[in-house]
């Protein structure tokens, strides 16, 4: 277990920003999980639990413990489970799965983070969310130290929702995640411009591998790379409106994409509307918005989380008075 004082938050959160914590704690397996429980339930620290940091903006140093799973490893089950330890490269599981025959996870390849964040967020993209993959999550809960297992709809799913992010939220150290997949592949083509790249590669019929490439190569190119320029990806969550919403936008704005959620709601792109705003490729100081992809805000060099929150403010500022649409963070602010 890695146990160190007034630490460097640097290389945990793909913003870049260098904040600093207290005390840094990191469980590889479930015996230490609980040693750290016991270690945050006796504190009185406040306490944060991150993942590979992707989904993180740290705004100032952080005066107390922050914890990390580097719990490893992974096994299939029943012909059908993947089972992952938190602490996995949510992407390596991903092309994991696909060599070893099971399928279900290729549209969210290359999303940024790690397993048990996946349970945390369900993450999402091209049509696929991991409420849709997610059978259920194993973890130590803090208050006692025991472990504890919850299945798909105990969890609460709901578009970058769950119960870990709210009730539950600081209450357990996720340690396993499990997925039901398929040994049949089922390729899902219909969102966003994944036909049209298949199409372009002159692939009618891709294979599950051809389908993660695809994915990959359409997320590289409008992307930055975090190791090159700092970000946290897709900065900003889809706004969910209801029909009447939707057609009073859609009679103003006949070109505004939108995805039929149900009978009563569409959600519409936020990276559209911010870019209707001018907001792609503008910069505020040492942030700005990535210009291939207006959902992005980038870490221009240098700076400071409290520079992309007014960054981010302006441009939820701009939408509201523009679409009279709120728009909200998909990223955790600290």
């Amino acid at each position: 277990m890695k146990d160190f004082a007034d630490y460097s938050l640097k290389g945990h959160n793909t913003f870049g920003i260098d904040a600093r914590c207290r005390r840094f704690l990191e469980f590889e397996d479930d015996q230490e999980a609980m040693t750290v429980a016991e270690i945050l339930r006796t504190t009185e620290l406040p306490y944060i639990i991150i993942g590979g940091g992707s989904n993180l903006l740290l705004t100032r140093d952080f005066e107390g413990i922050v914890v990390r799973s580097a719990i490893k490893g992974h096994c299939f089950e029943d012909g059908y489970r993947m089972v992952c330890g938190s602490g996995e490269t949510f992407d390596d599981m991903v092309a994991t799965s696909i060599e070893a025959g099971y399928y279900g996870l290729e549209n969210l390849s290359l999303i940024p983070g790690d397993v048990g964040a996946s349970a945390v967020q369900n993450i999402g993209a091209y049509g696929v969310e991991a409420k849709d993959l997610i059978l259920c999550v194993w973890a130590i809960e803090i208050a006692t130290g025991k472990p504890c297992m919850w299945g798909n709809k105990e969890c609460e799913y709901g578009y970058r929702q769950s119960r870990f992010k709210h009730d539950w939220k600081n209450r357990y150290l996720i340690t396993r995640v499990t997925y039901g997949l398929s040994r049949t592949f089922e390729p899902h083509l219909d969102y966003g411009n994944i036909r049209a790249e298949l199409k372009r590669k002159g692939i009618t019929e891709p294979t599950a591998q051809q389908l993660r490439q695809t994915i990959i190569d359409i997320r590289n190119a409008k992307l930055p790379d975090p190791k090159v320029t700092g970000n946290a990806g897709s900065f900003f969550m889809n706004p969910v409106v209801s029909r009447e919403k939707y057609e009073e936008l859609a009679a103003q704005f006949a070109d505004m994409p939108h995805y039929k959620v149900d009978e009563q709601h569409e959600k519409i792109p936020a990276g559209w509307m911010i870019d209707q705003c001018g907001w792609k490729g503008r910069t505020m100081g040492r942030a700005g918005v990535h210009p291939k992809q207006a959902l992005v805000l980038v870490n221009l060099g240098g700076a400071t989380g409290s520079e992309i929150v007014a960054l981010c403010t302006a441009i939820q500022q701009d939408v509201k008075a523009k679409f009279g649409i709120d728009i909200h963070p998909e990223v955790n602010i600290i």
